[in-house]
Parts: C-alpha cells; structure tokens; sequence
C-alpha cells in the first residue's frame, strides 16, 4: 500500500513542476540569438501597418524587409537541439508506459525518476522551439499580408483610368509641364557666382576637353575598332573564332559605354547643370547601355551574315529587323528622359499620358513590323535530298507565338492609352519589348556556349548542332525566367519569398525535405555511384582476368557488384540526406500492391536476371537456342532481358523470365565440344562396306574432328530411294559445325565420282489418260478442253515414281 502512495506522489509532483515550468518558464523562454522585445514590437507595428488603409508602400517594404530577416531567424531556431530532442524522446520511448491510475501494480521508483528527469529536459529543450515555431508563424502571416496588400495595389494602379492624350483641351498644358521641367535643369546662379563659375570652367577645361574628345571617339569609332579586331582573328585563324567573335563584339557596348560616360562627367563638371540636370547626367549612360544592349543582341539574332544570324530570315528581313529594332530603342530612350524629366518636377498623371502617347504609338508600330517578321518564321519549306521538309521545331513555334503575342500588344497598347488606361499600356508594351530582348539574349548566350565547347572539344562549329548546347540553352533560360519575371512587374520581394520558400522546403508528413537534403542526396549518390563504377573496372581489367574465372562469371560478378554499389549508394544518400521514409510507409504500402500487379513481368524477369548471374546457366558468348526456335550466341545479360545475336547478324531481346521458365539448348556451356551429324545416301547395290570406308576415310580427314569420343559411320536404314548411312564426328569447337558439314559433302561428292557410286534421287514418270482430247481443236475461247487426273505411283524397278496424268 505505502509503495503504491509513494509512486502516485511522485507522479502528481512531476505533473505540477511540469505544469509551473510551462506556466513560468516557457512564457518567458527567450529564442537563443534574438531579441524577443524588439520582435515584439515590430510585430505589433506591423499588424497595426496592415491593419491601416493609407500606409505607404514604403513603409510596407521596409517592414516586411524586417519581418524576413526575424523569420529567417526564427526558422533557423526551429531545429535547435534537433538531435537531443529526438534522443530524449527515444529514450522515453523505450521506457515502460506510466502505469495508469488505480492500477495494482506500482511502478519502480528509479523508472518515476528517470522518466521525470528525461521529460524535464525534453520540456526544457522544446522550449525555444516551441517559441520560435509561434514566432515564425507570426511572422510568415504577416510577411503575406503584406504582401497581399502590395499586390491589390499594383493590381488596381493597373486599372486605374486618367486624361486621354487625344483631347485637344489637354495639349497646351503638357506642353506647359514639360517646357517647365526642362527649364529648371539648368543652374540659374547672381553674377558673382556666374564669374566664379566660369574661372571652373576655364581651369577644368582641358580636362573636360580630354573628357570630351575621347568619349567622342570611343562613340564613334567604338565599332569600327571592334570590327578590325574581328576581321584580325579571322585572318589569324584563331582556335574557336566563334568564342573570340562573340567577346569582340562586346567591345561595340563597351567602347561607346565609356565614351558616354566620359560625356556624363565632362557635362557635369562644366557647373552649368543644375541638381536635376547632375541627375540626368548620371541618367544618360544608363540609358545608352540599355539602348547598346538592345542593338547588340539585334545584331546577334539579326546578324549580317547568314552563317551567324540566330533566326533563319532572309537577309532584306533581317536589315529590316536591326532597323526596327534602332528605332525602337531610340523612342524608348527619348520616352525615358521626358518622363524623367516630368516626375523630377512632379509632373502630374495628365502631362506623361500626353508626352508619351506619341512614343507608345512609334513604338508599338515598330513591334507590330517586328511581330510581322516573327508570325512568318520557318513556315517556308526547304528541300533536302529531294524531298520536301517543313519546319516546326520548338524554336520555330516559340518564335511565330511570340510574333503573335508582339502584333496583339501593339495593336492594344494604343487603343488602352488612348482610353486613359495609362498604367495598364505601358505595363504591357515595355514588358513585351524587353522580352523580346532577354529572349534574344539567350539566343546569343546560347549560340556561344556552343562556341565555347566547340573550341574546348575541338568539334568547331560542327558542336552547335550537339546534345550539350542545347542542354545550356535550357540552363539559360531556366535563369532568365526571375529578369522575365521582373520585366513583367513582378517585385524583387516576391522572387526572394519563393526563394524562401524553396530553401525551406515541403513537408511529407512528419518530415521536411529541403533543397539542402536534394543536394546531399545527389552528392552522397553520386559518390557511391563513381566510386562503384570505380571497383567494377578495377575488378574488371586487373583483378578478374588474373583468375581462373570464366568470362561468364567474371561479368556475373561485375554485374552484381554493380547493383549491390548502386543500393548501398541510395541507401547511403537517404540515410546521408537525413530523409525519413516512415512516413511514406503506408503510402508505399498501398502503392505497392498496385505496382506489384502491373509491373509483375517486369519484376519477374528482374528475378530471373539475378539468378541467371548467380547461376550462370548461360554466360556471354554462348550458343543457345531458347524456345520458338532462336538460336545464336549470348552478347549482353541485363538485369530485364539478355541480348542474342543470330547468324543473321540480327539481336534478338528475350525475357530474362523465359530463359528461367523455359527450355533453353546450350551448346558451348562448359566447353565447346559438339557433335554434327551427316546423312548420306546411296543407291541400292552399292557395296556397302566400299562406302563406309570412304566415309571413314572422308571424316579421319577432317582437322577439327577429335579422336576420342571416335568418329562413327552408321548403316541405318533402307530407305524408300536410298541406303541410308551417318557420319557422326566430334568436333573440338561446335561453332566450326557448318563449315565442318560444307567440306565433308564436298569431299563425298567428289569421292563418289570418282568411286562411282551413284546418290539416287526421287524421279517422276508422267502418264496422259485421254490424250486424244488435247489433240482436239480449241475452242471459240482458244484453250483446250481436257480431264487432267494426277495419280502419284509406287516406285518402280529404276526408283523412279510414276504419275498418271
């Protein structure tokens, strides 16, 4: 009785300790690293952020900035003493259960203590945990919020509807804004300070002057330099020309890049420019980097020589592409700085609609030309060896869906400007230009991947039409989809969170699998995957052939090490990777008996490729000949099927299942010892002893015959036409049995001749009844009218057999 008091007061004692530690300590359990009052109130400021309508989105973005960085930290002290936690509970586990209450029998006070002690340092570890697991839930909902909130604002900025640029009213007062705009750029100084301005300019002038000369003439002779260059490594007949092209015609960004920025800080240092104008300054080798860039990918897709070009236009096409392409750019630029312009002098909604309708309308003309060009790409027909091939590769669809895409959003950019959606034309038009753009870009990427391992392998040119580049074209444009993404409106915010999110991973039931956990995965994999084909050519080409082992068995073992490396090597990586399978084990229970019932010949003939290369019943280079009648010699077993290549020279694929199951001839299986088997017969009264001499002699001749089984020479029957007889002779190599068979028929007709035995063979005697009908006239139709009766005889006394016709 007092054993039994004495464990219930301990169990209630560990109840009310648990119960105040949760109370006390949990509720003021600190996050290791983080400051839980500073997280506090930035989650307090920002629920009160979102929970207001007119909060500023960059306020929103800083916030949330905040918010991630706390939700990193939280998700990172989400495994906090992982491993000693899943130790403790383990330890717990294997503890007997708490005996419940009333039960008879008491449980061992040292078990009481122990499972108190373990459950007091499992409450103690959880703790922070617990704490951070709430902190970043927190967190994570309010980072989306937020984010929400960003996104219906973007959405409706989009529909939101202004002044029409085609209202007459609206003209004079755009014009107004933007001759103001323009007007402030300059710096308006007193006399003094214009004097003092211009002592600067007087003493900055050679170097401004310097500044000047040479951004001049990076602009314009930038590209007749690059040219030179290339021409250079086309005389030289460098490695890769390609590679060397391609870095050369970088030099047509670079060089006018630098003078442009060379004329940025000759203009700024004159003192003429105002703040605004500094700005602007700073603006324009921006801009003429973007409007470089997009001449040199036209140059790249449009290119002037038909070996480089990256589409297949013809050449009038493409000259009118590259100029379109200008054209555009320009516009674009011009459209930028006006704009710039207006937003440094807070130009309203009405003055940008009406300054930039005239550019979005070039602008969507030259992508409407453009889009023309694209829709009729690879719809021609090209003739190849006489007969007529019809494009329709990926790219060609891609590119006539883009050309479609092109015309539909200039033909909608300036009907929605001219409606007053402003926003919603310029989302869609900028977007689909600078697509068109990265698009490009991977092209030209791509093309020089392809150079680039061309010159490495040596193949030239000849590696663009290769596996690989194209395997790096999708690489690229894996990469260019968060620019495309970007281009189309999307915030840098939002990649980032999917980036988050992928880092974090997903959750299969009680395990979270992670990019982290992929990538040990692989490398652990890939490691006992090369470090087992490592040991099979090691016991392949030194260990193996040093042995006694047959080919056969020496493939078997290869084969099998294989398979055991390949498991031990997934094993290793699950295990590595730290992926728990338990949960899945009722998934994969209920799977597999559907995959039992419909991959159950595939599995068959898998257990019936481990038994062949445990039992090795054949081996490569074998002679068999397996059920329906195929026979030829064993190439390759594999784990599904094995590989027979008939006398035809045709390989011939048979179930592993039925090499197991069925009835298989194997004729060189331990050696190459076999018997052939010659029928001759002879005419009736030939001296039968005279011809089993000759026969004898005939076969003792033969060198592939073996004297031991002896050669045998048999009378067995008296046939219908002919004396029977067999040559049976044991030959060292059975594969020779053909040949063997060719040159004994040869050499008993040649002895026969000369003996002057005769080889009787089936003859026919044909018998006419009636034949006076087929001396008959014929008639009206010009054939003979007759009874034609065919009776096939006995033999008669010659062996020949008679047919009455």
């Amino acid at each position: 009785m007092i054993p039994a008091l004495r464990a219930c007061l301990a169990r209630w004692i560990t109840l009310l300790c648990l119960c105040a530690f949760y109370a006390g300590g949990v509720a003021a359990q600190e996050v290791p690293g983080v400051d839980m009052g500073q997280w506090g109130a930035l989650a307090t400021q920002a629920e009160t952020a979102v929970d207001q309508a007119d909060t500023p989105d960059a306020t929103l973005e800083t916030l949330r900035e905040q918010l991630v960085t706390y939700r990193e930290e939280f998700d990172a002290a989400r495994n906090l003493n992982s491993t000693r936690i899943i130790s403790l509970r383990d330890q717990l586990a294997q503890l007997a259960p708490a005996p419940a209450e009333g039960d008879a029998a008491p449980e061992a006070a040292e078990l009481v203590a122990k499972r108190t002690e373990l459950e007091e340092q499992l409450a103690q570890l959880t703790a922070p945990v617990q704490v951070a697991e709430s902190a970043f839930t927190r967190a994570n909902g309010l980072v989306g919020e937020i984010d929400a909130i960003l996104r219906n604002r973007q959405t409706e900025m989009l529909v939101e509807s202004v002044e029409t640029p085609l209202n007459p009213a609206n003209w004079p007062l755009a014009a107004e804004a933007l001759r103001s705009a323009v007007s402030k750029l300059w710096n308006e100084v007193g006399p003094e300070e214009a004097a003092q301005r211009t002592a600067d300019l007087r003493r900055n002038l050679p170097l401004i002057a310097l500044w000047t000369l040479a951004g001049l003439g990076l602009i314009m002779r930038g590209r007749s330099w690059s040219k030179m260059i290339v021409t250079w490594l086309g005389r030289s007949g460098a490695r890769g020309l390609g590679v060397w092209r391609f870095v050369a015609s970088l030099l047509r960004i670079v060089f006018p890049l630098v003078g442009l920025t060379l004329l940025g800080f000759a203009a700024r240092s004159t003192g003429y420019l105002g703040e605004r104008g500094d700005q602007l300054a700073l603006l324009v080798p921006v801009l003429g980097g973007f409007m470089l860039g997009f001449r040199w990918v036209a140059e790249q897709v449009f290119a002037r020589d038909d070996d480089l070009a990256l589409l297949d236009l013809n050449s009038k096409d493409r000259s009118e592409a590259r100029f379109l392409v200008s054209g555009i750019t320009l516009f674009i630029i011009f459209n930028m700085l006006l704009l710039r312009i207006l937003e440094l002098d807070d130009g309203g909604s009405l003055a940008r609609t009406v300054v930039s309708f005239p550019f979005t309308v070039l602008i969507s003309y030259g992508v409407y030309r453009i889009g023309r060009l694209l829709r009729h790409y690879g719809s021609e027909t090209i003739s190849q060896e006489g007969e007529e091939i019809t494009r329709a590769s990926t790219l060609g669809r891609l590119v006539r869906s883009l050309g479609t895409v092109s015309v539909v959003v200039a033909v909608a950019s300036p009907l929605l400007q001219a409606a007053g959606f402003y926003n919603a034309s310029a989302f869609v038009l900028h977007p689909t230009v600078l697509t068109l753009v990265i698009l490009g870009l991977v092209l030209a990427l791509q093309r020089f991947s392809a150079d680039v391992y061309g010159a490495i392998t040596g193949q030239g040119e000849m590696a663009r039409d290769t596996l690989l580049p194209i395997f790096f074209g999708m690489v690229l444009l894996l990469l260019a989809l968060p620019v495309l993404a970007l281009a189309w409106g999307a915030r840098v915010a939002d990649l980032t969170e999917i980036w988050a999110a992928f880092r974090r991973g997903f959750a299969i039931g009680e395990s979270r699998i992670s990019p982290t956990d992929f990538l040990t995965f692989a490398l652990i994999f890939t490691g006992g995957y090369l470090a087992t084909r490592l040991a099979q050519g090691a016991l392949k080409t030194n260990v193996l052939p040093k042995t006694k082992i047959d080919k056969g068995g020496q493939n078997a073992i290869v084969s099998g090490l294989g398979y055991v490396g390949i498991f031990l090597a997934a094993l290793a990586a699950i295990t590595g990777a730290g992926i728990d399978l338990s949960s899945l084990a009722i998934v994969a229970g209920a799977l597999s008996v559907g995959i039992g019932f419909g991959l159950q010949n595939i599995v068959s003939n898998f257990v019936s490729g481990i038994i062949l290369l445990i039992e090795r019943p054949i081996s490569e280079g074998d002679w068999i000949e397996v059920t329906g009648g195929q026979s030829g010699f064993v190439r390759d077993i594999s784990v599904r099927s094995t590989r027979i290549e008939t006398f035809d020279k045709t390989d011939v694929i048979v179930p592993n299942a039925d090499l197991v199951s069925g009835t298989v001839t194997n004729f060189t299986r331990g050696n190459t010892v076999g018997r052939v088997i010659i029928p001759v017969g002879v005419a009736y009264g030939t001296d039968t002893r005279k011809v089993e001499r000759i026969l004898m002699e005939i076969a003792d001749a033969q060198p592939m015959a073996l004297a031991n089984p002896p050669i045998q020479v048999l009378f067995l029957n008296f046939g219908a036409s002919s004396m029977d007889f067999e040559i049976r002779i044991f030959l060292r190599d059975v594969t020779w049995l053909n040949l063997v068979k060719n040159d004994v028929n040869h050499e008993i007709a040649r002895r026969f001749a000369e003996e002057g035995i005769e080889i009787p063979f089936a003859q026919q005697d044909i018998w006419l009844r009636n034949p006076e009908v087929l001396r008959s006239a014929p008639d009206a139709g010009g054939s003979a009218r007759g009874e034609i009766v065919a009776k096939t005889g006995a033999p008669d006394a010659a062996g020949s057999e008679g047919d009455e016709l």
